[in-house]
């Protein structure tokens, strides 16, 4: 097995984490004047090197889909990664589990995995705990202020213990 095969998962959403919804103030317009996304100006160009240095292996698990790789990679300084590929239609879960639950612990494949997202809830813990078999962290950034330091010393201290330092 590959040293990539072996490191944990890294599912990674935008909106919330990467791309925070509050603001301390608007951008500039010229922040906008390549792309016409006004929200891509709150990417913080640092958490690039921040993510690739906690040493997972990352994966886009949000909406944007493949434009994560187009459009936010770029400005983040990542390579293309892998994009988590979403079903048309999914079987109704517990009420309260988040639609990409299921399809995350089905890519991950009983891999150790890390997912940050803003919307994550307790049903989500419950039914990963229950259904994935390797160590899994759901950590659940504030939409408002985006990945911190904070978030990055939780995901460190994780990664350590699963003997993974950073």
């Amino acid at each position: 097995m590959s040293a990539a095969a072996e490191r944990p998962l890294l599912f990674l959403d935008v909106d919330g984490p990467l791309i925070p919804f509050g603001a301390p103030h608007p951008p500039p317009p010229a922040a906008t004047a390549d792309d016409g996304n006004p929200l891509l100006a709150r990417l913080d160009p640092a958490l690039g090197a921040r993510l690739l240095a906690l040493g997972c292996s990352l994966v886009w698990a949000t909406t944007w889909r493949e434009e994560a790789n187009d459009v936010v990679a770029p400005r983040l300084g990542l390579p293309r990664l892998p994009v988590l590929d979403w079903p048309e239609a999914d079987e109704p879960g517990p009420r309260g589990l988040h639609w990409k639950t299921r399809p995350l612990v089905e890519w991950a494949g009983g891999r150790p995995f890390v997912w940050v997202d803003d919307e994550i809830g307790a049903v989500d813990r419950q039914w990963v705990a229950a259904a994935h078999p390797g160590p899994a962290l759901l950590h659940r950034v504030d939409p408002a202020r985006g990945l911190q330091d904070s978030d990055f010393r939780a995901l460190t201290d994780w990664l350590a213990a699963l003997g993974r330092p950073s």
